[in-house]
């Protein structure tokens, strides 16, 4: 699969300057925290045996070993629920349909890289993607787990031109100066090169490992109205996961869990090509459809965003791929919203992440508030994971 463990001479240890390599210190687990979780579970799985008895084990296991090891039921219904609890997330109505890979027994960072292709591959069969997460070993005192840098599994690389220019996404031109230094080669230069994936054990050393192409389900773009639109040659890959949150159940850490639904039409065409800090494509769109790009007034940027998004349904369509649009999941939402509350669960949701970015008011999810908790298990963001995913050369771990 083309795992390569290269390091480039004049970096001490395969580790650019500012990157700590000392192993993070993992504290003894919260045992409050997996009692809680403990209660949780065998509350909504009944037929789970015994909460009496399991509490001992684990009070009994995390005063002789800091930690404990959840049971396969107990980790599937901590993924599942991490999502439930997400409040970012609007696409919550399929949480019950999470496909669990349990792959704690991995223990290198070479068999994490051959699993996280593996989950490429296994989370869209026939071009039909199936919500999947893939759970590696956990953090431990003493034995901090596997760490992915990269932000998700497939990103494209951006390459800073002597110009000031960027070819490719801007977002990761630090991400990809840092793996260049590690020993990538580059792609081939073009705004759409597949970044390696770069895993390491705890704080350590990353190995780079490069994405097989037939794990990389990508679409190619075009416009059912406009036949120029092929001809700016854009494509996006289709299976987005998310590769550097942190899975937290009942205060264990797992820090390398990738985990992926489908897309939403916006997160492509409203984001990530339209965004100006990132492909910046509305001003190209625009002169193409011979817009006016003097004025505000003429509403040029909503005319291209429409289109652009247009485009994106259209060739995922075409293609055979899963996504959904923003009108579809917004209901859809409210429905999960709406069994949740008569489950008598608390549903928290982010207004400004559960609102699309696109013809937002045209939405029912636009027309209310929403309590937005923080509820365990869920999945969380570390500090050093973002600077890690971002290029940020005072990432450290822990």
């Amino acid at each position: 699969m083309g795992i390569s463990d290269s390091v480039p001479d004049g970096v001490p240890g395969g580790v650019p300057d500012g990157v700590s390599r000392g192993v993070p210190e993992v504290p003894p687990v919260d045992v409050a925290a997996a009692e809680d979780y403990l209660r949780l579970f065998h509350a909504e799985n009944p037929g789970a045996g015994t909460l009496r008895e399991r509490l001992r084990e684990v009070r009994q296991e995390i005063a002789g070993t800091g930690t404990y090891t959840h049971t396969p039921g107990e980790l599937i219904f901590g993924a599942r629920v991490a999502w439930r609890n997400s409040g970012r997330c609007i696409g919550r109505l399929y949480w019950r349909s999470l496909r669990v890979r349990d792959r704690r027994h991995v223990t290198t960072a070479e068999g994490v890289a051959v699993e996280c292709v593996n989950h490429l591959r296994d989370a869209a069969p026939n071009r039909r993607i199936r919500p999947t997460i893939t759970v590696f070993p956990p953090d431990r005192p003493g034995a901090p787990g596997p760490r992915i840098w990269n932000e998700q599994l497939i990103r494209y690389a951006g390459y800073a031109m002597k110009d000031g220019s960027v070819v490719g996404d801007p977002r990761y031109t630090d991400f990809t100066a840092t793996l260049r230094e590690l020993g990538w080669a580059g792609g081939q230069g073009s705004p759409f090169d597949v970044l390696p994936l770069a895993i390491s054990m705890g704080d350590g050393p990353p190995l780079l490992s490069t994405i097989p192409g037939d794990a990389v389900l990508e679409v190619a773009l075009s416009h059912p109205a406009y036949p120029w639109f092929e001809q700016l040659g854009l494509r996006w890959h289709a299976v987005p996961v998310i590769s550097n949150m942190c899975l937290e159940i009942g205060g264990i850490c797992y820090r390398a869990a990738p985990f992926n639904g489908w897309y939403m039409g916006t997160e492509i065409g409203a984001r990530n090509l339209a965004d100006a800090d990132r492909y910046d494509l509305m001003p190209v769109i625009a002169r193409r459809m011979g817009l006016d790009t003097e004025s505000d007034r003429s509403l040029w940027r909503d005319y291209a965003l429409v289109e652009l998004n247009v485009a994106v349904l259209h060739s995922f369509e075409r293609a055979g791929v899963t996504m959904t649009d923003h009108h579809t999941e917004s209901r859809h939402f409210l429905m999960h919203l709406e069994r949740e509350e008569k489950e008598g669960r608390v549903c928290p949701a982010d207004w400004s992440w559960i609102v699309p970015p696109i013809s937002a008011s045209a939405t029912p999810v636009f027309h209310r508030y929403y309590e937005d908790r923080q509820l365990s298990p869920n999945f969380v963001h570390h500090p050093d994971s973002l600077k890690r995913a971002l290029g940020h050369r005072t990432a450290t771990g822990g």
